[in-house]
């Protein structure tokens, strides 16, 4: 008899798709920095600083997103998320002044983005799944890439054709139509007690919970010292991919690559990023997944200093290609690792406290990507230090724990 399919794959599928739209935008924000900023006048460290400040709105909704999931469900914030992305965007379009566009674009875009991103669907997917957790997390990984590979040349042509104006609105309503339909007929936190576990792998489940402590509480499991190497390496992640996504295209560009190039080559990593993902997700499940994170790091790192090295257009590709192999899976394994270690219960708010570092990191390096250069003429300010801070990251992910360790007493903490 054929198995049945789990209806948990469907809700796996409408959250990448919707990470695409949400994550998407965020990461592709290359091809709308220097329209915007020839429209309005702005120069790149002022466009760059709005930038930055929405990257911290974006991670200061996180912890937020979490709060309200926990307490009113995944639906009720998509669609508020929904909302709000839709009345940035019809603010965005009308503005004129950069107070105006840090209002519209740099903050309220950001919340409604936060509000739909990977945080949000995180915790659903979690109490979904158990055997193949860390599978379906890289899946919704996919959606992240997916967004770099076909939102950055798409939007590039779409703003070439009809303008960065044009170009948001249809956004919103491709988001709207996406959105609407996941969050009201596909989106349930109810999962099953089994989760995707069989029957000899639930009773088995149901007999260790059984001896298990009590979990941890939020404000003992954020004083532990694995978050805060969970933090440290979304911090040095959304360093340098929100640093690629506002920069990367500007500094392909400075480099004597033209915009569509520039594009393409920024798009590549994330097209390859798409079989990677499939390809660690299988892993994330039998392999260390620290060992999986480590390696993502490092090799992330070599390929933020071969970028700004590469001078032909086979060398650009060869390096977005070898870099995207590994680009995905951070974010994912991050989050699996903190439900191994922490419960399932905690992963939501614990997830977007720790993704705050990822934001506080892209706003530092969306800032820098436009200071230093301006300042001193080369792009090495930034993409060297996101290359030194991911080579950092890997180092300190070979020190989490191995699977299999929980941490849930308080006695077991101070041991």
């Amino acid at each position: 008899m054929a198995a049945r399919w789990y209806f948990g794959w469907n809700i796996v599928a409408a959250a990448a798709l919707l990470t695409l739209l949400s994550s998407g935008l965020r990461l592709s924000f290359g091809p709308f920095f220097l329209p915007v900023a020839h429209d309005l006048g702005f120069s790149r460290s002022l466009l760059a600083s709005i930038v930055a400040v929405g990257m911290l709105a974006y991670g200061l909704a996180m912890p937020v997103a979490g709060h309200l999931i926990a307490r009113f469900g995944t639906r009720f914030v998509l669609l508020t998320g929904n909302a709000t992305v839709v009345a940035a965007v019809l603010w965005t379009v009308r503005t004129e002044s950069p107070l105006a566009f840090l209002c519209s674009f740099g903050l309220l875009l950001s919340v409604g983005l936060a509000f739909t991103s990977p945080v949000a669907l995180t915790p659903v997917i979690s109490h979904w799944f158990t055997r193949r957790r860390g599978m379906a997390l890289f899946f919704l990984s996919t959606g992240s890439m997916a967004g770099m590979a076909l939102m950055t040349p798409v939007l590039t042509m779409a703003i070439a054709h009809f303008g960065w104006r044009a170009t948001l609105l249809g956004y919103a309503t491709v988001f709207t139509l996406v959105t609407l339909p996941a969050a009201l007929f596909v989106v349930h936190d109810a999962a099953p007690e089994h989760t995707d576990l069989n029957a000899e792998e639930f009773a088995a489940q149901r007999a260790r919970s059984g001896a298990q402590p009590q979990s941890l509480t939020l404000r003992q499991a954020m004083g532990t010292v694995p978050f805060w190497k969970i933090f440290f390496g979304l911090f040095a992640c959304g360093f340098s991919m929100n640093l690629l996504g506002t920069h990367g295209v500007p500094m392909l560009m400075d480099h004597g690559f033209d915009p569509f190039t520039s594009s393409m080559g920024i798009g590549l990593i994330g097209f390859v990023a798409i079989a990677g993902t499939l390809m660690l997700g299988r892993l994330a499940d039998r392999l260390p997944r620290r060992h999986i994170l480590a390696t993502i790091y490092f090799v992330r790192g070599l390929g933020f200093f071969a970028l700004v090295l590469v001078g032909t257009h086979w060398e650009l590709y060869l390096a977005s290609a070898i870099g995207g192999l590994v680009w995905a899976g951070s974010i994912a394994l991050s989050s699996a690792i903190l439900a191994d270690i922490y419960g399932v219960r905690l992963v939501g708010v614990l997830y977007g406290m720790a993704y705050l570092g990822h934001q506080v990191g892209g706003t530092i390096s969306s800032w820098l990507g436009g200071w230093g250069y301006e300042h001193f003429g080369t792009h090495w300010v930034a993409f060297g230090a996101a290359g030194l801070l991911l080579v950092a990251a890997g180092v300190v992910a070979l020190q989490l724990p191995r699977r299999g360790f929980t941490l849930m007493a308080p006695a077991a903490v101070a041991a």
